[in-house]
């Protein structure tokens, strides 16, 4: 009988990419990050896996985590995985290379430096690869070389392994004291094929308001018609309830808005008259159906439905980010939007985790 593999998630939040790596066989032993809310969806998602807050700027809290392996007798880590914040790379953000917060990822050298995993995985915005001659990821790459872990760097778009958003990230890869590159997973469904928003989300009610039944600690409602996907069976798999499907109704000024704006534009396609009253290039953004979505965002309220002149509830942006209907989340609404906006999508997580497996099983052998 396969041993199970064992990994530790690093920033988890939510925990999107150990999803992906518990979906692909592997035992998720732990998840470390510093959000309350997120720590407690992470908790209530993995199975057994540890939720752990600690402070990751303080290099010193890693001792914690080595004696959490040592009490449950783990010594031999097979993969760290994590998704260190660097909104100093962020296109969104100020782009500041020096942002204290782009070298997090130091926690997850020093901890591989000290555990030794057999590979180890970290994901990123792409301007760490993208922005000022991809400093960002030359840092990246120096610092694991220098502890024996050649790391492969990888931009994967999400429509290609069956993610219903147009995301890209970069990853990078590392097995231990190996001259092998790791081999990233080849795409799985062409651009002709990719999931669109109408199989990802058309069977979820319109609206949920805030009333109803309380189960597993969240409102939920019941399914009003059978999957019309593949991918919504896949989606709703073992939930027998929608949850996180509460709606928010926006003012009336833009309700009227966006019902001008067609699916797939933006607020440059209303009348010239009401063009200048919004500056953002995503404002007013409506999905179309018969693509996959843009990029979740974390609750910014400039994407809409295409249907609805509504931004999306939690849920239809979690099936957007691949989380199947049974993974809850919980915090606030706003803690909500942020832990599906942050999290690598679980079925991108997968297909990384799955090709890893190969290559570490094989070794065994």
């Amino acid at each position: 009988m396969e041993r199970k593999l064992t990994c530790l998630d690093l920033f988890c939040g939510a925990g999107g990419l150990s999803k992906g790596f518990l979906d692909a066989g592997y035992e998720v032993v732990l998840g470390v990050d510093y959000d309350d809310a997120a720590l407690r969806t992470f908790q209530e998602n993995h199975g057994s896996a540890t939720a752990m807050k600690l402070d990751l700027f303080d290099h010193a809290n890693l001792d914690h985590i080595v004696e959490f392996l040592k009490d449950k007798g783990i010594d031999d880590l097979d993969v760290l995985i994590g998704g260190p914040p660097c909104q100093g790379f962020s296109y969104a953000g100020k782009m500041n290379i020096n942002d204290k917060r782009n070298f997090l990822y130091l926690a997850m050298v020093k901890l591989t430096d000290r555990l030794k995993p057999k590979a180890v995985l970290l994901e990123n915005v792409l301007a760490m690869i993208e922005a000022k001659g991809g400093v960002g990821a030359k840092r990246v790459i120096k610092d694991f070389c220098e502890i024996g872990y050649k790391m492969v760097p990888k931009v994967l778009f999400a429509p290609d392994y069956g993610v219903p958003q147009l995301r890209r990230r970069v990853f990078f890869v590392g097995l231990k004291n190996s001259d092998v590159d790791f081999e990233f997973p080849l795409p799985i469904v062409d651009e002709a094929h990719y999931v669109t928003c109408e199989q990802a989300i058309s069977d979820l009610p319109s609206l949920q308001l805030e009333n109803g039944d309380i189960i597993r600690g969240t409102v939920v409602q019941e399914y009003i018609a059978p999957p019309m996907s593949e991918y919504q069976k896949l989606m709703r798999g073992r939930s027998a309830f929608v949850y996180n499907h509460i709606g928010s109704v926006p003012i009336e000024k833009t309700r009227k808005m966006i019902a001008l704006v067609p699916e797939g534009k933006n607020y440059l396609a209303l009348p010239e008259e009401y063009r200048g009253m919004y500056k953002y290039h995503e404002a007013l953004t409506r999905y179309h159906s018969k693509k996959p979505s843009l990029t979740i965002n974390t609750g910014h309220r400039s994407h809409f439905h295409y249907k609805w002149n509504r931004i999306p509830t939690v849920r239809e942006s979690a099936r957007l980010q691949s989380f199947p209907d049974d993974f809850l989340f919980f915090g606030n609404q706003s803690d909500q939007f942020k832990q599906v906006g942050n999290a690598v999508p679980p079925m991108l997580g997968q297909a990384i985790a799955e090709q890893l497996k190969n290559i570490l099983i094989n070794e065994e052998q």
